[in-house]
C-alpha cells in the first residue's frame, strides 16, 4: 500500500479505537506509520481524512447485511424471517462494537460536521431501499414509494436497537422480541387499517 492507501488504514483503525472527535493528526500518522505532513499532502486535513474513513467503514459495514441475508431461509413465514434476520442484526452489534459505537457518535457529529451530515443524508434514501429489500414485507414488485416507507421503518427501528443496545445490551430488545412485537401489532390490525 503506499502513504495514501495507510493513512486511510490507519484512519478507520482510530475511528473504531477512539472515534471521530478524540482521534488527533498524530494518531492517524502513529496508526498509519506515515509522516503527518502526508496527512495534508494527500487529503488537505485530518477532517477530509476522517470524513473518507467514515465513507470507507460506512461501505465495509453495509457487507455485514449481506451475511445476515445468508442466513435466511426464504421458504420461512414473513416474521420468521424478520426474527433471523435481527438475530443476526443484534449479534453483530457485539462483533461490530466499535463500528456501531463509532455510527452512534456521527450522528451527534453532524452539526459540527456538514460534509458528513450531508454524506450520510445522501446515501440515506439507498439505505431504506437497501433495508426494505433485506427485510421482508415489502413486494419488490411495489413502488419505490413503498419501498422508502418501509425502509424507513426498519432504519428507525435499527437506530433504536442500536441505541438500546449501547445504553444496556441485556435489556435491549433481540431478534424474537422483535418479532414477537410486530406479531403482536399485527393481531390488532383490521382489515379497514390494511386497506388504507
Amino acid at each position: 500500500m503506499g502513504n495514501r492507501e495507510d493513512l486511510l488504514e490507519g484512519a478507520k483503525r482510530c475511528l473504531l479505537e477512539k472515534g471521530y472527535r478524540a482521534t488527533t493528526a498524530r494518531d492517524i500518522a502513529a496508526a498509519s506509520g506515515v509522516s503527518l505532513a502526508a496527512i495534508g499532502y494527500h487529503f488537505g486535513s485530518k477532517e477530509a481524512l476522517m470524513n473518507q474513513a467514515v465513507y470507507e467503514a460506512v461501505g465495509e459495514w453495509s457487507e455485514g447485511f449481506e451475511e445476515a441475508l445468508a442466513a435466511v431461509d426464504p421458504k420461512a413465514s414473513v416474521l420468521d424471517r424478520i426474527e433471523t434476520l435481527w438475530t443476526h442484526m443484534v449479534a453483530s452489534f457485539e462483533s461490530n462494537k466499535p463500528l456501531w459505537r463509532a455510527q452512534l457518535e456521527l450522528i451527534v457529529e453532524f452539526d459540527r460536521n456538514p460534509e458528513l451530515r450531508a454524506f450520510f443524508a445522501r446515501i440515506q434514501p439507498e439505505a431504506h431501499l437497501g433495508l426494505s429489500q433485506l427485510f421482508p414485507g415489502a413486494d419488490p414488485s411495489s413502488d419505490e414509494k413503498a419501498r422508502m416507507q418501509i425502509g424507513k421503518l426498519y432504519h428507525a427501528i435499527l437506530i433504536g436497537v442500536m441505541a438500546q443496545y449501547a445504553i444496556d445490551p441485556e435489556t435491549a430488545p433481540s431478534g424474537h422480541d422483535l418479532a414477537e412485537a410486530l406479531r403482536m401489532i399485527a393481531a390488532h390490525i383490521q382489515p379497514k387499517d390494511a386497506e388504507r
